[in-house]
């Protein structure tokens, strides 16, 4: 590397000495203030905003590798890159065993172009994953007001007769029993041997009788009354 100048780019086709580990890395930002030669612990952790034993657990787990001159710990240029990568991982929320997984994998890539793609699969793979957490997130803050939506509405009004359980078919009852076991409008069809239309309609009635808005706030208010069990 030239004097003065700074690598901005973790990118790989460098040939590398005996005891690299990888042909090619994946392009990641590399800090801009890190000398070209051995980076002492103390600035790789500041470098990338970690702590010293946050190295050493990277180190126990295989990531990155330390060498020592006297009694420094220093990390070499390709740890620097080897970091920056996972530093992308980790902001990302990629677990380490992940992590693991894809730096394997990396020491296979025969190119810059496979390294590429490699990482990019990894981050399309996290992607579907935080767009399914992100719906569990959503489902469950829709509960959450959803339950203080029912809280209001019992301080309003008082519970009457046609919540009581007298007020329910056989047949409804065992609907909201299925209901509050978490079976599915389909499931609870097959489980009472009715089409899917006729169950829809029935879990609405039964959804009416409770004066709630959705079949959750409906079961919630059955389990309230301990009319079924939770």
């Amino acid at each position: 590397m030239p004097d003065g100048s700074k690598r901005l780019f973790a990118t790989a086709g460098i040939a590398s000495e005996a005891r690299f580990r990888y042909r090619f890395l994946p392009s990641a930002a590399l800090p801009p203030d890190l000398p070209d030669g051995p980076v002492p612990i103390a600035d790789m952790a500041n470098a990338f905003g970690v702590t010293h034993r946050t190295l050493h657990f990277y180190e126990e787990k295989g990531l990155i590798s330390a060498n020592r001159i006297g009694p420094m710990r220093v990390y070499g240029q390709d740890d620097v890159m080897r970091m920056a990568v996972i530093t992308v991982c980790r902001e990302t929320g990629m677990p380490i065993a992940v992590i693991q997984e894809l730096m394997n994998e990396l020491r296979g890539a025969d190119s810059q172009e496979a390294a590429e793609a490699m990482f990019r699969e990894a981050l399309q793979v996290r992607k579907r994953e935080l767009t399914a957490e992100m719906s569990t997130l959503h489902r469950q803050l829709q509960q959450v007001g959803d339950l203080l939506d029912f809280d209001e509405s019992m301080e309003a009004q008082p519970l009457n007769d046609n919540q009581d359980s007298s007020s329910l078919t056989p047949q409804e009852r065992r609907c909201l029993e299925l209901m509050a076991e978490g079976y599915s409008t389909q499931r609870i069809a097959r489980a009472l041997d009715l089409k899917h239309d006729e169950t829809r309609d029935l879990e609405a009635e039964i959804i009416l009788k409770f004066r709630a808005n959705n079949r959750f706030q409906a079961i919630a208010k059955a389990v309230l009354l301990g009319i079924v069990q939770a």
